[in-house]
């Protein structure tokens, strides 16, 4: 008898109903671990801590002991629903409407770990679990936040408890509008910005008695805005810089300010580090001079994965279901590969992302399905009959 987790629907709907708003869990590992337990998975909760940050509840879990060991690595986690009044139904509700399921996750990404577990279901159903190696799934609650006590924590314990993964398929929504037209081999990385800018505060009428700190700040955003970075790779695109904040607290019209603030946010490719955009930054913001101070956050280095077996696996599967082969990219934003490529080879499948983090965040039923489908067919691949 085929097991009732072979159609990814329900348990797609449940887990949409956990509201696990990050750093919140509500339950929905609980909801995750009791399917992957009657599979026969041995689960491994994980939650991590740090000073400063909230705890966040993670989980392991693993199929078998032998290798290769195929990791499904994904986040219960969803980012903040907004103004429900923005939303015509429940976000949290996993209604199917019209062959549609709505709700917060229905698209990044909760849908796409149901359809996982569907393929596993299959595969095992048909296979057994003696089939010559390991399925393993890396599940974290911290993707959406701030990414310190999930995956890279996660790696960790995986590193001091022997646990290898082989290859690694990252689940996110990675087609941008139709179901196969794209998978990520690799993404850019990312450096957020921070810089004040100190100055005297005057009176406007006497702009020669002050030291206006907004002037230096345009400059020095000039120069992060003045210059294209490069011109792309062979894999990536060009770098990019978007200004995302500009402060200075000022509520009054005739008084320059006594500091001014702004964020940035570089999205660089393989010609640059966190280390090199750096130094270039704080050069550039030297020659302008007077006071000023400068942070970065590294949300991670470029990567790139090389397309071998895993890829292939991944494209020939998406081809097989959809007729479409999809576009290997390192387009769009960050994922927690950005971490998981440090640890095995990876790439990145999963649903459409058109409404991910919007309001009536949805996906078509049939999309869902067929991602079960596609998800299996590389299990298949993956562990050849023998």
């Amino acid at each position: 008898m085929a097991s009732p987790l072979a159609q990814p629907l329900d348990l797609a709907q449940r887990l949409i109903r956990r509201p696990s708003v990050t750093p919140k869990d509500e339950g929905a590992l609980d909801v995750l671990q009791e399917a992957l337990e009657s599979l026969g998975f041995r689960c491994t909760r994980l939650p991590f801590s740090q000073e400063g940050t909230a705890t966040v509840d993670n989980l392991y879990a693993r199929l078998g002991t032998k290798e290769p060991n195929f990791c499904y690595a994904g986040h219960t986690d969803v980012v903040p629903v907004g103004d429900p009044k923005n939303w015509t139904v429940d976000p949290f509700g996993a209604e199917v409407i019209d062959g549609v399921l709505y709700g917060r996750g229905a698209s990044d990404m909760k849908s796409a770990i149901a359809a996982f577990v569907a393929a596993a279901a299959r595969f095992l159903d048909a296979r057994g679990k003696d089939f010559g190696g390991s399925i393993s799934l890396l599940i974290t609650g911290d993707e959406e936040g701030v990414g310190i006590n999930g995956t890279r924590k996660m790696l960790g314990w995986l590193k001091d408890n022997n646990e290898k993964l082989s290859d690694c398929l990252v689940g996110e929504p990675t087609n941008p509008k139709k179901l196969g037209e794209m998978m990520k081999i690799g993404r850019r990385g990312s450096l957020v910005g921070y810089l004040t800018v100190h100055g005297t505060q005057g009176h406007t009428a006497y702009p020669h008695l002050a030291d206006n700190p907004i002037d230096r700040l345009l400059d020095m955003l000039a120069v992060v805005r003045g210059k294209a970075l490069d011109q792309g790779t062979d894999h990536f695109q060009a770098s990019s810089v978007a200004i995302s904040t500009i402060d200075v607290g000022n509520p009054a019209t005739n008084v320059i300010p006594a500091m001014a603030k702004a964020c940035f946010n570089i999205r660089f490719n393989d010609l640059h580090s966190q280390a090199s955009l750096g130094k270039w930054l704080r050069s550039e913001f030297d020659k302008i001079g007077g006071e000023y101070e400068f942070r970065q956050q590294d949300n991670g280095e470029s990567f790139l994965c090389e397309p071998g077996k895993l890829a292939h696996i991944v494209s020939d599967a998406a081809k097989s279901v959809t007729g479409v082969t999809p576009d290997m990219s390192t387009t769009g934003g960050t994922s927690d590969a950005r971490y998981i490529h440090t640890a095995c080879t990876c790439a990145e499948f999963g649903l459409v992302g058109e409404t991910m983090h919007k309001a009536d965040e949805r996906q078509a039923v049939k999309d869902i399905e067929a991602l079960a489908d596609i998800y299996t067919s590389v299990l298949d691949a993956y562990f050849p009959r023998t």
